[in-house]
């Protein structure tokens, strides 16, 4: 069990049977009240965001997250399997628990996997990824103001916006975390 004074920025804990990571803390105290810790927490299984204060004496249970290494292998309907790579065992997550991490998906990509009391909930994706482009319309010098850009379609389906000079059947490096072009692989 943690104390308020133990809860910081990027520990995991448990509230309502779910863990929750602590995305941003603040201590408080005023005159004779006891000590108060304002924090922002985020589902690790849901993703929502919520804000929670806990007062003085409060103990809060940590969470038993581990991370893991494991490969994705395919999709199947609303579900994504997944191989561990020390055991390599098969599991699935769904469509819900992944997000907007299935934009960046294909098959054989490393991932890091969230495990809750042995099973696991979600993945972390690498920062960085190299994709295909499937669809790029062609670049027209001339019409720009400032630095040209188009949209280009990756082949998981995500559109993003891109140089002009990127060409369909380009391997481009996107930032997994802002969903932006990095650079040409």
């Amino acid at each position: 069990m943690l104390g308020i004074n133990e809860i910081k920025s990027g520990k995991n804990i448990v509230l309502n049977g779910e863990p929750f990571a602590v995305l941003y803390h603040e201590h408080s105290k005023t005159g004779r009240a006891g000590s108060v810790l304002r924090t922002r927490l985020k589902n690790l299984l849901t993703g929502t965001v919520l804000e929670k204060t806990f007062q003085g004496a409060e103990q809060i249970e940590e969470a038993d997250i581990a991370k893991s290494k494991a490969q994705f292998l395919y999709r199947e309907k609303d579900n994504y399997a997944f191989m561990d790579m020390k055991n390599y065992e098969q599991f699935s997550l769904s469509k819900e628990v992944l997000g907007e991490t299935i934009n960046y998906l294909i098959e054989e990509t490393e991932v890091q996997v969230i495990n809750f009391n042995d099973h696991a909930i979600n993945i972390e994706l690498p920062v960085k990824i190299t994709l295909k482009v499937t669809e790029a319309p062609p670049g027209i010098k001339g019409n720009t103001v400032s630095s040209g850009t188009k949209l280009v379609t990756l082949e998981t389906g995500l559109k993003i916006s891109t140089p002009l000079f990127v060409n369909e059947g380009d391997q481009v490096i996107v930032n997994t975390e802002r969903g932006e072009y990095v650079s040409r692989a």
